[in-house]
């Protein structure tokens, strides 16, 4: 399993090598997963722009982003949502067959990720709407993401400013969350499985808690593992993707 942004690339560059590494670990017979926080992207999209920037055009199992989880956790239990986010994330969350609404004032679930056009008026809506009894869900709580110039303000930002008006707590359905989990044990294969990321918090996170081999590339939000802090532990650390087919394949 394959975080992307900071990962398989940064911005709109590829991480040198990644294209490669990742064709080495399907052709030692492994499955290949993407899972992203980023909402910002379709499956569809994420696929092109793998292959654009990486030339990596193997077949992975599958693509997981965190819209899907919140798509997923909302479908489940309920039928209008008001959105802040990227058009891909209202595309993710009509294709469970929601209601997506403008109107703040009979809607069923706030959902908040990435929005690259944030706005008082939104989030004025969006803190109305969970105050009349609406649900609060989060793609992501990740504070920034990396680009080729530094860290960017995240979703968690966005979601942060509804949480402070509002005075509720989301759920949050991205990655180290269950929901985010849930869906990848549903795509998993083996008995064997590796999580690479480039943040302690949300991917060796999530692999501690699904019990899976974790390893930390530093081409991300962790450019030293005196940056790791506090949070969990990854099994390896390696300088970028390039170095995973050496610790993956070598391990058995």
């Amino acid at each position: 399993m394959f975080d992307l942004d900071g990962v398989v690339y940064v911005g709109q560059e590829g991480v040198p090598g990644a294209g490669a590494a990742l064709l080495a670990i399907e052709e030692a017979g492994f499955y290949l997963i993407f899972a992203t926080n980023n909402s910002s992207a379709t499956q569809s999209s994420v696929v092109e722009k793998i292959s654009r920037l990486t030339g990596y055009v193997g077949a992975p199992l599958g693509v997981v982003t965190s819209g899907m989880a919140a798509a997923s956790y909302v479908a489940s239990r309920y039928e209008s949502v008001y959105v802040i986010g990227e058009p891909a994330l209202t595309e993710t969350l009509e294709a469970t067959h929601l209601t997506v609404t403008d109107s703040h004032s009979a809607v069923d679930a706030v959902v908040v990720g990435i929005d690259f056009s944030f706005s008082y008026d939104k989030l004025d809506a969006a803190v109305r709407a969970i105050r009349n009894g609406a649900a609060f869900v989060a793609t992501n709580t990740d504070a920034t993401y990396p680009t080729a110039t530094g860290q960017a303000p995240g979703a968690g930002s966005l979601v942060a400013a509804v949480q402070t008006a509002s005075g509720v707590a989301p759920i949050v359905c991205g990655k180290p969350h269950q929901p985010m989990i849930d869906m990848l044990n549903d795509l998993r294969i083996g008995e064997t499985t590796w999580m690479v990321g480039d943040r302690p918090e949300t991917d060796i996170a999530t692999a501690a808690s699904a019990g899976w081999q974790s390893i930390l590339t530093l081409t991300g939000v962790i450019s030293s593992p005196d940056d790791i802090g506090d949070g969990p532990t990854p099994d390896h650390i390696v300088a970028s993707i390039s170095d995973v087919p050496a610790v993956v394949l070598g391990s058995g």
